[in-house]
């Protein structure tokens, strides 16, 4: 429902409501947005802040690299398994009160983390924070297409998207000042205790603001059995990144990956003959652009997020630079993605869906320069080279991000609008935890082999780079698919409303 027209702001009937009236969001649903905006960034800027505060984290708590390695993806790994039942749990009992509580979750355990004297109690609250933090999510994309139809609906889910990319780009320069201010011993504690007043605040106005629960009384069955096996393919997936178990452990759990996936299909199948709703809406599993489109948004966060982590290890651990010094060098991205996410929607009335191409190109692009920069450039030039590529790779991922997942979710059923979500949401989160333990991996052991910060950020680049050449092969096969389903048609006005074609 549009927030203009939509039950939540119906008021008095009214016939033919005016074009001005389509493409702006009233007050309600401004509230929504902005409750959605809100809880996004909270969640989301917590792992970037991280990132910056990882050397001063380790060196106070004399945390191992496998400690490091649960404390960073252990965010992820808890954050995915989250979302799919949340995304669920909202589609049939409602949603608004599986937000709060996720978001009361995150922020109260974020208190732990700041005050946390061993790796091991960091390891448990990070868990608590990734749950909660994937309940909160899971909500936010089902939220947003239950409120907002048409072109509303596309530029709401266009903002969120981008407010995730604005997280992750400025979580560096925000981590960065407050080590600067506090010191690394008190400053990486500070910046957990960030989330404390912005999640109160979100959640005082999520009880207040967000839309009643309606649940469903046409798909009111759970599947447990389905949730249960999703849980488990989302462990048998994260779980030897986040540790990895050496060649025989790979092997069980790829065995077990697939072993599950098939278990999970026939469930499905089995559940839908009884006459039951599976967990997987049967309209996701059919559309290849659907399908295309979560494998190019996976393979992009996986390498976006990580080349910004072992930029901010370079910068720090190879260059020397402070971690105020590191931020400024990313903040560039942030700016350009913000801008670009602006203007996105009249670059897609032009190019249709081949925005998305174009801009994951450019990302790639990116990269792969910084790593050839990184080898040869003097030290004393590179960081602006460096901060100029930033900008590149900012506008492409402004660009790109909330572009895909417009396209994405259009092809998922109402019924299933949170769990379509949750789905886009997990295959990024399953992406940015093997990216993140694979890539700073490689990076550590380039360096331990004597090879020098260079040439592993140079390797690690090229891998980020690869990564995001599978992305633009991805988004060409959805465009063609895209294109099959529906014929080709004109270049998509989406900040206008029309259905895209491309």
């Amino acid at each position: 429902m549009s927030a203009a027209t939509g039950p939540i702001a119906r008021g008095p009937e009214r016939s033919g409501p005016s074009k001005e009236s389509k493409e702006r969001f009233d007050a309600t649903g401004r509230r929504v947005l902005l409750v959605c905006v809100a809880g996004g960034f909270t969640t989301l800027l917590d792992q970037s802040v991280l990132n910056t505060s990882i050397p001063a984290l380790r060196e106070t708590l004399h945390a191992g690299p496998a400690d490091l390695q649960w404390i960073v993806a252990g965010y992820s790994l808890a954050f995915g398994l989250a979302l799919i039942p949340g995304g669920r749990l909202g589609d049939v009992k409602g949603r608004k009160w599986f937000f709060v509580s996720g978001l009361a979750l995150f922020t109260l355990v974020s208190l732990v983390s700041a005050t946390a004297t061993e790796p091991g109690v960091l390891i448990a609250a990070r868990l608590l924070q990734g749950a909660g933090a994937g309940l909160v999510n899971s909500q936010m994309i089902g939220t947003l297409q239950d409120v907002f139809d048409g072109q509303l609906r596309a530029r709401a889910l266009g903002m969120y998207a981008v407010t995730g990319g604005l997280a992750f780009a400025l979580g560096p320069p925000i981590g960065g000042a407050v080590l600067a201010l506090a010191g690394p011993e008190h400053g990486w504690r500070l910046t957990f205790l960030l989330n404390v007043p912005f999640g109160l605040a979100t959640v005082a106005l999520a009880a207040r603001h967000l839309p009643k629960p309606r649940p469903s009384t046409r798909h009111a069955d759970l599947d447990v059995l389905g949730l249960l096996l999703v849980a488990a393919l989302t462990l048998a997936l994260m779980l030897p990144f986040v540790r990895p178990p050496g060649w025989t452990g790979w092997l069980a759990f790829a065995a077990a990956a697939l072993l599950l996936l098939g278990a999970l299909a026939r469930w499905q199948r089995r559940y839908a003959r009884r006459g039951g709703h599976p967990l997987i809406h049967p309209a996701l599993t059919r559309s290849a652009p659907y399908a295309l489109g979560t494998a190019t948004a996976m393979a992009q966060f996986g390498a976006s997020l990580a080349a910004s982590l072992v930029l901010t290890m370079f910068l720090q651990d190879g260059l020397g630079l402070s971690p105020m010094g590191a931020a400024l060098v990313a903040l560039p991205s942030a700016v350009a993605m913000g801008v670009a996410s602006a203007l996105a929607w009249r670059v897609v009335q032009r190019y249709g869906r081949r925005t998305v191409t174009f801009a994951m190109a450019g990302s790639a692009l990116a990269m792969l320069l910084s790593g050839l920069l990184a080898h040869g450039t003097p030290a004393a030039l590179l960081p602006w080279l460096l901060a100029l590529l930033q900008l590149l790779g900012g506008a492409s991922i402004g660009l790109m991000g909330p572009t895909n997942q417009a396209y994405v979710l259009r092809h998922a059923p109402a019924e299933a609008a949170g769990v379509s979500g949750a789905i886009l949401q997990m295959a990024q989160r399953i992406a940015a935890a093997v990216s993140v333990s694979a890539l700073s991996g490689v990076y550590l052991r380039e360096t331990a082999r004597g090879g020098g910060h260079r040439c592993a950020y140079l390797t690690a680049s090229v891998v980020c780079a690869a990564v995001a050449g599978l992305a633009v092969l991805a988004s060409v096969l959805a465009g063609r698919a895209t294109a099959r389903e529906q014929g080709e048609g004109e270049p998509v006005a989406m900040s206008r409303g029309r259905t895209p074609t491309r």
